[in-house]
């Protein structure tokens, strides 16, 4: 059942964190809907401007809506990750995306508010809820390169004059995570004093983490012995997530993991089958791998077990 990030959020605030999972493609897709059926977590699908334009945004939502159908007892949003503010409208007026991101944080403050104030106007006329950024992460992913030396913290003043102005329902936040599999080097760290600063300046308000998958060593370790290339590719820590629903945060964003995975599965399937070329094998053990992740990851956020709670509520 497709739901709207306000539902979720209601539910979540306080209590756990929801997965916020990046998809490209069918067997991710697939993946992802298994390991929240078996780990009984509500969860957020989110798909970006590059999955749009890398697989068609109509043969992802026609993907989406075929699941929705084979697995009716999950409960899930659609959520628009890092639009512009084009495909921010366009994910508007299409009537399918449960809440979009506008992500103009590159800009000045000045401009920022203005770009997401038009954003938020219009979808709450159509009632989808908004996410904005304010702050910058470091990392690549995708259109998104920002170097160490350029990224910085969300301000809490600015945040309150932000969400203010601008109206949106969820803040994306700034701590010290980054984007893509280089995180954590040198000085970097996830900033807990700052979330509970923004937590208790914006009391109720939903924040977001981007930029936290774990990067798992053991995904690395393969991906380096079946001949990639990762040495020094470090995540955040999953115990520094765990709590983080205490300060606001309601919405945890996975992508580089389940890009690793799909890479270790891919490398040794050709590293381990020379002579193979049947695409569905890595694509079955992909799925299967993917799906435990899922699973995982939402035990770590205490999403899991969570969809009778999330039901109740709903039928209020």
């Amino acid at each position: 059942m497709i739901v709207t990030t306000k539902e979720l959020f209601a539910a979540a605030y306080g209590k756990f964190s929801i997965g916020a999972y990046n998809i490209n493609n069918m067997e991710q897709i697939l993946g992802l809907f298994r390991g929240n059926q078996q780990s009984k977590a509500p969860f957020i699908l989110q798909i970006s401007r590059g999955a749009r334009k890398y697989a068609g945004k109509q043969i992802l939502e026609a993907l989406i809506r075929e699941c929705d159908k084979m697995f009716p007892d999950v409960i899930f949003a659609v959520h628009l990750d890092h639009g512009d503010e084009d495909s921010a409208h366009d994910s508007i007026d299409s009537g399918f995306y449960s809440s979009i991101m506008i992500d103009a944080s590159m800009e000045s403050f000045e401009k920022n508010v203005e770009i997401t104030k038009r954003v938020v106007d219009h979808a709450h006329e159509k009632g989808i809820r908004v996410e904005a950024e304010i702050g910058q992460l470091g990392g690549v992913e995708e259109h998104i390169a920002v170097d160490e030396a350029n990224a910085h913290l969300t301000d809490v003043e600015e945040a309150k004059k932000f969400v203010e102005m601008t109206g949106c329902d969820s803040l994306a936040v700034a701590v010290g995570t980054s984007h893509g599999a280089y995180k954590f080097s040198g000085s970097q760290k996830i900033h807990f004093d700052r979330l509970q600063e923004l937590n208790k300046a914006l009391p109720g308000l939903p924040m977001v983490m981007h930029g936290s998958s774990s990067v798992p060593q053991e995904e690395v370790q393969r991906i380096e012995a079946a001949g990639g290339k990762l040495s020094g590719a470090k995540g955040v820590n999953e115990n520094d997530l765990r709590d983080v629903h205490k300060y606001g945060v309601v919405k945890i964003n996975i992508d580089t993991d389940g890009r690793l995975i799909w890479t270790s599965v891919h490398r040794e399937y050709l590293r381990d089958k020379p002579a193979g070329i049947d695409l569905r094998d890595p694509g079955k053990q992909y799925m299967e791998e993917y799906a435990n992740f899922i699973a995982h990851k939402n035990e770590v956020f205490g999403s899991a077990n969570q969809i009778d709670a999330v039901k109740e509520l709903l039928k209020k």
